[in-house]
């Protein structure tokens, strides 16, 4: 009797759960999209702000499910960020894999865009595999590279953070802190050696 009970009391939370999301997504129409600074029409972003919370392990799935991303280059770009982000990075590839082959940068381009800021506040965990995936798809992309690099060596992904952090520095030639930061990094490496 208990676990019967157990489990319809599982079944109403899902069900509750269920229709708070969907009353939550559907709170912003697409038909009235997010408006640029230039006035142009942008319901990409307009379906990335409604869906950019549900970005988590457990709700993307749902999220995607009830809210389909546009089927625009921008849309699959937002979308695979999304999966990235919730740490779904074998669904954020099956994405950017289905988009023609001369367009995949771009959409790694919003992937790296919407990351880039985790990145920044020093999540290795999160950022280092997101990164790996931008430089994948857009393997002179210098900022990506230096992350993944910095990432991979906070983590000890030693010779993965060389090969980065290397790339890095035969793309970026500003003498500033991130150069500097990946010269001591790899001095750092030859010393462990």
């Amino acid at each position: 009797m208990h676990r019967a009970l157990y489990f319809v009391g599982v079944g109403y939370l899902a069900i509750c759960g269920l229709l708070v999301l969907r009353h939550e997504l559907n709170q912003v129409s697409l038909s009235q999209p997010v408006q640029a600074s230039a006035g142009v029409q942008v319901p990409e972003q307009g379906w990335w702000q409604r869906v950019r919370t549900r970005c988590n392990p457990v709700e993307v799935e749902l999220a995607h499910r009830m809210l389909p991303p546009p089927a625009t280059l921008e849309g699959q770009g937002y979308s695979a960020a999304c999966y990235a982000l919730a740490g779904k990075l074998d669904s954020a590839r099956a994405i950017i894999d289905r988009l023609r082959e001369s367009d995949r940068y771009r959409a790694v381009g919003i992937v790296f865009n919407e990351a880039h800021p985790i990145a920044d506040a020093g999540d290795d965990r999160a950022a280092g595999p997101i990164m790996e995936l931008v430089v994948h798809y857009w393997p002179n992309h210098y900022m990506a590279l230096y992350h993944a690099g910095m990432a991979e060596y906070a983590l000890g992904e030693r010779q993965e953070s060389r090969r980065n952090l290397t790339a890095f520095l035969s793309y970026y030639h500003e003498d500033d802190g991130w150069t500097r930061n990946a010269r001591q990094t790899l001095a750092r490496l030859e010393d462990e050696r």
